[in-house]
């Protein structure tokens, strides 16, 4: 059986977004934001590329150096992962708070009303450190949850769908905010956000 990472591999190619003018979010900080994403699609290349070289110069020789870039490989494949959820999320422009939808009456139903969500949502949102705040569909329990992610693989549940997702690192801020002001940086992804975005993908996962 041929070995994996002595085959050709197709390589991850960064995405294009959309994205109109926001308010509250400057044009530069999401430049700064998108090249720092191509960053993370450069590097899942670049770890993949490096195994492929080490097993093929001495499997055995390199054990050490192949294990140790494996395990970089959920910070930098999460962290493209995780902004491919998040840019869209803008695409299109605002639209209002889906309520009276069936999103919303599954996250009633367990935060006890819309309000309850966004007050959650948010409040896990300003966690010292950085991270990722998602709320996420658990298919096998039809039911969500909002979770914090440190390091983009840290925290992470596995067998769930992201939903929703925002990201809580200080470069998603920095630019337009001091990290004081995070909570500004809270507000100003809500006002933006394309709430049919995260309608079409919880209505994917519940097919």
């Amino acid at each position: 059986m041929a070995n994996p990472y002595l085959t050709p591999m197709h390589s991850y190619e960064a995405q294009t977004f959309n994205i109109p003018a926001l308010d509250g979010i400057s044009q530069k900080q999401i430049d700064v934001h998108l090249g720092l994403y191509q960053g993370y699609v450069k590097h899942i290349n670049l770890l993949r590329e490096q195994i492929a070289d080490l097993t093929k110069a001495d499997p055995q020789k390199y054990a050490f150096a192949i294990e140790s870039t494996r395990r970089r490989m959920g910070f930098e494949f999460n962290g493209m992962r995780m902004h491919e959820f998040y840019f869209p999320q803008w695409e299109g422009g605002a639209t209002p708070e889906p309520r009276g939808s069936t999103l919303d009456a599954v996250l009633s139903e367990k935060y006890g009303a819309w309000e309850g969500f966004l007050a959650h949502f948010k409040a896990v949102g300003m966690s010292r450190g950085s991270g990722w705040t998602s709320l996420v569909w658990d298919g096998k329990a039809k039911q969500p949850h909002v979770v914090w992610t440190v390091d983009h693989e840290l925290g992470t549940l596995t067998d769930v769908q992201v939903l929703l997702a925002m990201d809580m690192w200080e470069h998603a801020y920095m630019v337009d905010y001091m990290p004081a002001e995070k909570a500004h940086h809270v507000e100003a992804f809500f006002k933006n956000l394309n709430w049919g975005v995260v309608e079409n993908r919880f209505a994917l996962v519940q097919r």
